[in-house]
C-alpha cells in the first residue's frame, strides 16, 4: 500500500507562495472556505484564525496546493494525493535548502520554462552544465527557496 504524504514548506505568506507554487506546477491552490465557514459556524475556530485571499476564507497562516487530477475530499477542499502546503512560521528563512522541488521541462523547452517561472516571480540563480547529464538552472522561489528547472 503506497503510503500518503504532502510536503509542507515553511513560508512568510503562505497565500502568496501557494499562488507562485501552484502556477509554477499548474496545480490549484486548495479551496478550504466551506470548512472554514462550517467551523466558525459552529464556534470552534474564531474570526482571528481566519484570513481571507482572493476572495476565499482560509485558515491564518497556511495555504495548500494540490495536483488537479487527483482525488480531493469537496467538503474541506483538501487534496488526497500530491500535494504542498505552506506555513507561515516566524523566522525567515537562514540556509540553503535540504529539500528542493526540481520542474521538469519538456524536451528542448528549459528556456521557456525558466522565462515563465521568472514571470511568475522566481528568480534565476546560475545555470548549471553537466555536459552529457544535462543542464538547468539554479533557481528561487519568491522567499528565496531554492529549486531547480531542468
Amino acid at each position: 500500500m503506497t503510503l500518503s504524504w504532502k510536503l509542507v514548506i515553511d513560508s512568510t505568506n503562505a497565500p502568496v507562495l501557494a499562488d507562485f507554487w501552484a502556477a509554477a506546477l499548474e496545480y490549484e491552490v486548495e479551496d478550504p472556505s466551506a470548512l472554514v465557514e462550517r467551523l466558525l459556524a459552529a464556534g470552534h475556530i474564531s474570526e482571528e484564525a481566519v484570513t481571507e485571499h482572493r476572495g476565499r476564507k482560509n485558515f491564518r497562516g497556511y495555504a495548500a496546493i494540490r495536483h488537479p487530477e487527483d482525488p480531493f475530499d469537496e467538503a474541506s477542499g483538501v487534496g488526497r494525493g500530491r500535494r504542498l502546503l505552506f506555513q507561515d512560521v516566524p523566522e525567515s528563512k537562514a540556509g540553503k535548502n535540504r529539500l528542493h522541488v526540481d520542474i521538469h521541462s519538456e524536451p528542448g523547452g528549459l528556456d521557456k520554462l525558466v522565462d515563465r517561472l521568472e514571470d511568475l516571480g522566481a528568480t534565476r540563480v546560475r545555470e548549471v552544465d553537466k555536459g552529457p547529464a544535462g543542464r538547468w538552472w539554479l533557481m528561487q522561489d519568491p522567499e528565496g527557496n531554492e529549486f531547480c528547472a531542468a
